[in-house]
């Protein structure tokens, strides 16, 4: 039987608190505590995975993970795989959790999310609905080559959703904060102000004209605009899709694939939602160029796809005891030097897209469909007639290259990002942007 050539074990003690209200009436507490550890094992082409919980022996799970992997290499042998090499990571500049959660009586938290929900109930609003979210844990890198380290970090945050309905139509605001941070988090920001922003959103669109189709130029707002960052070109830039055929920016390294205002960074090491100090796989964090000048400057990778196509390690993720895959960290599109009235004045008359309501992309043919939150028609350089259920769709390499002007106003955006079954936490942001020509969705 093939020995195994490398194995890897990340071990998590972790505690996670959520709440959940729905019309200030409180659905779910859960405080789940945790202990457990996701173990590869790598023999020839073939990878074995085990995941054990509670109290387990860290070499039993080795042992079974080498199993697998030299049983798959015998039943159906695949190339080698080669693994990039990597320095033991060195861990600095960890965030600090002003105030503990920890520390907050559970009756505390649960009292400050109704009185959120209760600024949300403003006059036109149906329904609320609010989450409180905490995790703290301590996660531990072991694998076969010497590498030890660790780190511990606390994430909280919070979402809030007004729905207004009228006649059997209905609208939906939401608003939420995420952050590599403690309870600070509900100091930080204007929780309450949020909430009634969320409302007034819902119930401004209830009355909002619906959107007229067609191709026009158009401004993004930061939102928006990292959506389509993170979805449509952070994607397309992982490596394993890359090598699987799955990415239109397949080959293109290199290649002039956007105007030459876009520059798109992948940055784990800033203190946003999707920061770690190293990744699943041991590797220290560092910032990613994908877009440079507008030209396709680079992958992000696992050690495994950064041998197979040359490029950095440092952007395996896995979320919980999962296997590790390639993911994005803190995606946005780096300021320019243009501002918003710069923007309107150029576009004369188009529309102003808002915030985001999700959609989707297909990276292999490079084809997006995002719906905004809200829409704005621009008529002679002004922002006029708030719009609903508008959509921005078309081909993501044309959107690049349409770009005219990049904004100096860069702004995250929180959230958790799907892939392979895990959810793992990201950020992505930009600064507004103005398109020359793009596919409006409406009526």
């Amino acid at each position: 039987m093939s020995e195994v050539s490398f194995y890897d074990v990340r071990v998590i003690d972790g505690t996670s608190t959520s709440i959940v209200l729905d019309n200030g009436n409180i659905e779910e507490i859960s405080v789940n505590y945790s202990r457990g550890c996701g173990v590869r094992a790598l023999c020839g082409g073939s990878w074995g995975f085990t995941t054990a919980e509670g109290n387990f022996d860290i070499k039993d799970a080795i042992n079974s993970a080498s199993e697998l992997a030299q049983q798959m290499n015998n039943i159906s042998p695949k190339e080698k795989v080669e693994l990039k090499p990597i320095e033991k990571p060195v861990v600095k500049d960890l965030p600090v959790a002003a105030i503990d959660p920890q520390d907050i009586p559970i009756e505390d938290k649960v009292q400050l999310l109704k009185d959120i929900d209760s600024h949300a109930k403003i006059d036109g609003i149906s329904s609320t609905s609010a989450v409180y979210s905490e995790t703290s844990g301590r996660i531990q890198y072991i694998n076969s080559e010497g590498i030890d380290c660790e780190y511990e970090l606390i994430r909280t945050g919070f979402a809030i959703s007004a729905v207004a309905s009228e006649g059997g139509a209905y609208q939906v605001g939401r608003e939420s904060r995420f952050g590599v941070s403690g309870y600070e988090l509900f100091e930080k920001n204007d929780v309450f102000a949020l909430a009634e922003s969320a409302a007034r959103t819902a119930v401004e669109l209830l009355g909002a004209k619906q959107a007229k189709g067609g191709t026009l130029p158009v401004i993004l707002d930061p939102e928006l605009a990292g959506v389509f960052a993170h979805e449509a070109i952070g994607h397309a830039s992982e490596a394993d899709l890359v090598l699987e055929g799955s990415s239109i920016l397949a080959g293109r390294i290199g290649e002039q694939i956007a105007s030459p205002l876009i520059n798109i960074i992948d940055d784990p090491t800033i203190h946003e939602y999707g920061y770690y100090p190293f990744d699943s796989e041991g590797v220290t964090s560092s910032k990613t160029t994908i877009i440079k000048d507008g030209i396709l400057n680079s992958y992000i990778h696992s050690r495994e796809t950064a041998a197979a196509l040359g490029g950095e390690p440092g952007n395996c993720r896995a979320q919980g005891y999962s296997e590790p895959i390639v993911r994005m960290s803190n995606t946005y599109i780096d300021n320019g030097d243009s501002n918003f009235d710069e923007m309107l004045e150029e576009v004369k008359d188009g529309m102003y897209l808002t915030g985001s309501r999700g959609g989707q992309v297909n990276t292999g043919e490079g084809i997006f469909q995002f719906n905004a939150e809200k829409g704005y028609l621009i008529e002679n350089g002004e922002v006029t007639t708030l719009l609903r259920d508008v959509s921005l769709s078309g081909k993501t390499l044309e959107i690049l290259n349409n770009v005219t002007l990049v904004g100096n106003d860069l702004k995250m955006h929180s959230g958790r990002c799907g892939k392979g079954g895990q959810l793992a936490p990201v950020s992505d942001g930009s600064p507004h942007i103005s398109i020359s020509k793009a596919l409006v969705g409406g009526a």
